[in-house]
C-alpha cells in the first residue's frame, strides 16, 4: 500500500508508533527525521528511510515535508534494522510512481524496480545513537535543542545534575563513542539538513558551532564521504 502522509509543517512530530509490516518512507519535499531505539536518521529528498516491521519509530519534519509511504510485504530483501539509503533518480521516480498506482501488475513491476535500486544503493552512515539512561538523555536532549552549544560536558552535567565522570562513562558504555564524537555526529546530521535546504557551507558551519570552516569541512567529509560543497550541489540537483 502506498500513500502520502503530509504535508507536515516544519517541526511537526508524528508520535511513536509501530507497524506489523515494513515501511519505506520518502520526503518528496522537505526532510524527514526518524528516531528509533537504534538511533536517529535524517533523510532529505535524496534519501529513503527503511523501517522494518515491529520497530517503534517517531518522525519529525524539517521544512514543509511531503512524505510518501510504501508498505512493504514481508519477507523483503531489506536490512533487519532501520536504515537510510541514498536515492538514485530512478529509485525516486519509481517510488513516486507507486503512490496512487491502482494497477496491481504495474505496481509489482515498480516495486521490483524499487528493490533492485535499493540493492545497489549505498546506505547512509549517519546513524546517531540515542541513550536510554535518563541522566545521559537529559544531556543529549539539550544538545538536540541547541547543537551549536559550546558547553563542555562538565557544564552540561552541572545543568542536568550528573557528574562529568559519570556522563563520560555513559557515553562510552551506552553509545560506544565519546561526548565530542557524539556532538560532532549530531552537528553533521543537522548540516545535512541545512545544506539540503540550500544554506551555504560557510553559514552552515557558523550556525552549527564550528570554530572554523576547515574543521567543519574535515568532519563532514570524514562522516559523509564527500565535501559539504559537493553534497549541497548534489542535493540541489
Amino acid at each position: 500500500m502506498t500513500g502520502a502522509c503530509g504535508p507536515l509543517a516544519h517541526g511537526e512530530d508524528v508520535a511513536p508508533h509501530t507497524h506489523d509490516f515494513g515501511q519505506l518512507r520518502y520526503a518528496a519535499s522537505g526532510a524527514l527525521v526518524t528516531t528509533t531505539r537504534a538511533g536517529t536518521w535524517v533523510a532529505p529528498a535524496n534519501r529513503i528511510t527503511w523501517v522494518p516491521p515491529g520497530h517503534v519509530h517517531r518522525s519529525r519534519a524539517h521544512g514543509v515535508t511531503d512524505i510518501r509511504l510504501l508498505e512493504v510485504p514481508t519477507p523483503a530483501p531489506l536490512p533487519a534494522e532501520p536504515s537510510v539509503f541514498v536515492a538514485s533518480a530512478l529509485l525516486r521516480e519509481a517510488f513516486l510512481a507507486m503512490t496512487g498506482e491502482h494497477d496491481p501488475a504495474r505496481a509489482r513491476l515498480l516495486l521490483e524496480v524499487v528493490f533492485s535500486e535499493l540493492a545497489r544503493a549505498p546506505q547512509e552512515p549517519l546513524r546517531l545513537p540515542e541513550p536510554g539512561d535518563p541522566r545521559l538523555k537529559a544531556v543529549t536532549d539539550l544538545l538536540h535543542a541547541d547543537p551549536a552549544s559550546p558547553a563542555t560536558l562538565a557544564e552540561l552535567g552541572h545543568r542536568t545534575g550528573a557528574s562529568e565522570r559519570t556522563l563520560s562513562r555513559l557515553f562510552g558504555s551506552e553509545l560506544a563513542m565519546s561526548f565530542p564524537q557524539w556532538r560532532t555526529l549530531l552537528r553533521v546530521q543537522r548540516a545535512v539538513l541545512e545544506l539540503g535546504d540550500g544554506t551555504s557551507v560557510t553559514h552552515t558551519a557558523t550556525r552549527l558551532g564550528w570554530a572554523n570552516l576547515g574543521s567543519f569541512i574535515d568532519a563532514f567529509t570524514a562522516l559523509v564521504g564527500q565535501t559539504p560543497g559537493r553534497y549541497r550541489a548534489e542535493a540541489a540537483g
